[in-house]
């Protein structure tokens, strides 16, 4: 990179700390640290919790794994079959969450079920969130490093130090409107690349069909991880218990002005996150395109550690290669944003999760305390994530598809919890625990005697193993079962688009294979 680039980068860090340390005037309690007030539009929530889903990993990830992965191809877009089925099941979890006016999702659970089902959950949050954003941050480091041609500490020093700068400084209003800047500089720097791309090849996306074959012949019933039926189906629980159970994403949805508002967040990201992944699928095939155009494209990606060319480093390469000086640093500045986006919000949670759920039980204390330990936690957090980052590579190479698949193994129990806890009337915490420790174990005995079925299916089975039990011991107790009702906004119009949106994707799905095939 160049001077100029360089340049680009420094004034935009800047601007964000400067943002940040602007916005943070205004914080009086934890609710403005961690909610911005209840004060931030719908819009901007859902573009921040967009811009974490759709960050450095995808905008990298995804185009490699389009054009250059062995078996690779439009089958990503698998990944987002359930998402918009996921947001219209969300509606009917969120938006009474949300009328119960906390912090913490977790507090829920506390006051429909009792105070183990609140820690459990809660500390099964901050386990793996940390774990995972450790990952993240090694991960994304890692690249920076490359990119920038700097060492991999001063690379953590550079991202960390200024997201936790501007974390500490603006809480989680500096996050949103950093997101929503990140969104909007990606969105336009793959538009552009994607355009550049057309004139720069003849645009012959289909002339290699298994490119665009989205579905596999057995359908995922041959025990592959990311067949179809395991990630429509897996897939829905998944993406519930994800955006409905994780305080990383409910966090958001909770900052809603209201439940109209908040209805609209899912809304917008059930609508909105397939074409921002369409389009990074697009841009895959469209490298893949300029790569059989020209020889000595691969040639000039950096290695791996074993010593094939690194094509999670495709995008930028090409970037480099051919932006001019200036937009090359406002594509790294993308990246660096993006990186950002995908930290700040997972390090914001967990200081929320354990200031609601361990620390103010059982302190007491004032507004001010509360926003000071606030900032002192998410300092915390942020150093405990780096530490860990600097030791991933020494534990395991796989460590994230293991993380994920853990996650798994608790997300369909935990997502029968809060069922339980929001929909059903009167239950003993006894029954929902006995349900979740079971759902767990059920998913443990599959991922070790049944290692042919994908883990996406865990998250179903541990689900209804859960909520089975509980429903099966209240009436084995001859306790009436009875459903609590909630005042929803109008909910029609909401529930058709994400389902219209859910036969769009499906239908495009089925177009790109018959193109492919």
């Amino acid at each position: 990179m160049q001077l100029v680039d360089w340049s680009v980068i420094g004034l935009y860090l800047a601007a964000m700390l400067a943002l940040a340390g602007w916005l943070g005037r205004r914080q009086r309690s934890g609710s403005d640290y961690f909610l911005a007030g209840r004060g931030m539009s719908s819009g901007s929530l859902a573009a921040s919790t967009l811009a974490t889903q759709c960050s450095t990993n995808s905008l990298l990830g995804a185009p490699a794994f389009v054009g250059f992965t062995v078996g690779g191809g439009m089958v990503w877009l698998q990944y987002e079959l359930a998402v918009p089925l996921a947001m219209a099941a969300l509606i009917f979890l969120i938006v009474p969450a949300r009328q119960m006016g906390v912090i913490s999702v977790y507090e829920i659970l506390e006051q429909r079920l009792g105070r183990e089902s609140r820690v459990l959950a809660s500390g099964c949050f901050l386990l793996f969130r940390a774990v995972a954003t450790g990952v993240t941050i090694y991960g994304v480091t890692l690249i920076l490093s490359q990119l920038l041609g700097v060492e991999y500490l001063v690379a953590v020093l550079l991202l960390m130090g200024v997201t936790l700068l501007y974390d500490l400084l603006g809480g989680m209003r500096a996050v949103v409107i950093s997101d929503l800047i990140q969104l909007l500089l990606l969105s336009i720097t793959v538009v552009f690349s994607l355009l550049l791309l057309g004139d720069a090849t003849d645009w012959s996306f289909f002339a290699v069909a298994e490119r665009t074959e989205v579905m596999r012949d057995d359908w995922g019933f041959a025990g592959q991880d990311y067949g179809f039926w395991p990630m429509l189906i897996g897939g829905f629980f998944l993406y519930a218990a994800y955006y409905g159970c994780d305080q990383s994403q409910t966090q958001r949805i909770l900052s809603a002005q209201s439940d109209a508002a908040s209805q609209r967040v899912l809304l917008l990201n059930g609508l909105l996150r397939f074409p921002l992944v369409l389009s990074y699928c697009l841009l895959g095939l469209g490298l893949a395109a300029f790569a059989a155009q020209n020889a000595d494209f691969i040639a000039s990606l950096p290695l791996t550690g074993a010593g094939e060319p690194n094509f999670n480093l495709a995008f930028p390469m090409y970037v480099m290669g051919n932006f001019a000086p200036g937009f090359v640093g406002l594509v790294m500045v993308g990246l660096l944003a993006a990186a950002m986006s995908s930290i700040d919000s997972a390090i914001n949670s967990l200081s929320a999760a354990t200031m609601e759920d361990f620390v103010r039980p059982n302190w007491q204390l004032n507004d001010r305390q509360v926003l000071q330990l606030s900032r002192l936690l998410t300092l915390l957090w942020g150093i405990a994530c780096i530490v860990f980052s600097f030791q991933v590579e020494r534990i395991a190479p796989t460590i994230l598809e293991a993380v994920n698949k853990v996650g798994s193994m608790f997300n369909g129990p935990l997502l029968a919890l809060f069922c339980t806890a929001l929909l059903l009337r009167d239950v003993p915490q006894r029954f929902a625990l006995v349900g979740f420790v079971l759902g767990l174990l059920v998913n443990l005995a599959l991922a070790l005697g049944a290692p042919q079925i994908s883990w996406l299916w865990w998250n179903v089975a541990g689900f209804f193993v859960a909520l089975i039990y509980t429903l099966a011991a209240m009436l084995l107790k001859q306790q009436k079962i009875g459903i609590v009702r909630y005042q929803y906004p109008k909910m029609t119009g909401t529930i058709r688009a994400l389902l219209m949106m859910t036969a769009a994707i499906l239908l495009l799905c089925f177009m790109l294979q018959a193109a492919g095939s």
